[in-house]
């Protein structure tokens, strides 16, 4: 099967994608507030009927949710949802097949053969539910965790998929972090900014930014001062190709495309 081209990002998108890496990065001290601020902040960027944190436990078939609206899936229903655990599509993508990128129902079947299924005439014909978007946060032998979003009426278009993918990799770090209750930088990958020659405090640096901190905050967390913050970020700039703060983020993050796009199909 061909590869589709990497679906390009609207430099909107990309700050909006931004800016809410940081929101939830300020709430994620504790594993409550990154979950309730974690599925708030994806409805409203991406737009989703229903959002859930899913914490499935794979030994048991069963699953523990934090939702928007909390009481949108009654007890009856997600009971419906545990009969049917492994055979979710996004269940076997991520948890089965150890699928890494973020998931929609209709990536693993048509839309019209997912109806005829008896997950969706148990459990999301009953909750008003037709279209799914999973992205993984952990994945190991006794837990599956991830963000799920879902419509009714109208899936997730490619861009919808690609944005939210760009955001994987710092969501699933914060998740852990928040688990441990610590203060969470979402930080950059280190094999990244290896490759663009960045300094271990240039990292930290970089990371405080995309938590949306300012120079004076940051001087204050890491003890320094503002104009010293600058120049870390100067060089930054230097090292990347860039001339703001958001567009270094972006880069390190490498938010704004996603070039293994056509592996999760």
């Amino acid at each position: 099967m061909a590869i589709p081209r990497p679906i390009l990002l609207r430099s909107g998108r990309q700050r909006s994608a931004l800016h809410a890496l940081g929101d939830i990065a300020d709430a994620a001290g504790s594993s409550a507030g990154f979950a309730e601020t974690g599925v708030l902040t994806l409805t409203k960027l991406i737009g989703a009927e229903l959002t859930t944190l899913s914490r499935c436990n794979l030994r048991e078939a069963r699953r523990a949710v934090v939702g928007v609206p909390s009481t949108r899936v009654r007890a009856d229903e997600r009971a419906a949802f545990d009969r049917h655990f492994f055979e979710h599509p996004l269940v076997r993508y991520h948890a089965i097949e150890r699928g890494a990128y973020t998931h929609r129902i209709t990536d693993s079947l048509p839309q019209r053969e997912f109806e005829k299924t008896a997950l969706y005439n148990d459990y999301y014909r009953r909750i008003g539910i037709t279209h799914a978007l999973a992205v993984p946060l952990r994945m190991d032998d006794s837990e599956l965790a991830s963000f799920v979003l879902n419509r009714q009426g109208r899936d997730f278009d490619d861009e919808e998929l690609a944005l939210i993918d760009a955001m994987r990799r710092p969501l699933a770090r914060m998740f852990a972090q928040a688990d441990t209750g610590r203060a969470v930088v979402p930080a950059i990958d280190p094999a990244t900014t290896r490759r663009h020659g960045l300094t271990a405090r240039e990292n930290e640096v970089l990371g405080w930014v995309a938590a949306g901190k300012t120079d004076r905050d940051i001087a204050a967390l890491i003890g320094c001062s503002p104009r010293t913050v600058h120049k870390h970020l100067q060089r930054v700039y230097a090292k990347l190709g860039v001339e703001t703060r958001t567009a270094a983020v972006m880069r390190c993050l490498d938010i704004g495309k996603r070039p293994e796009f056509g592996l999760s199909r």
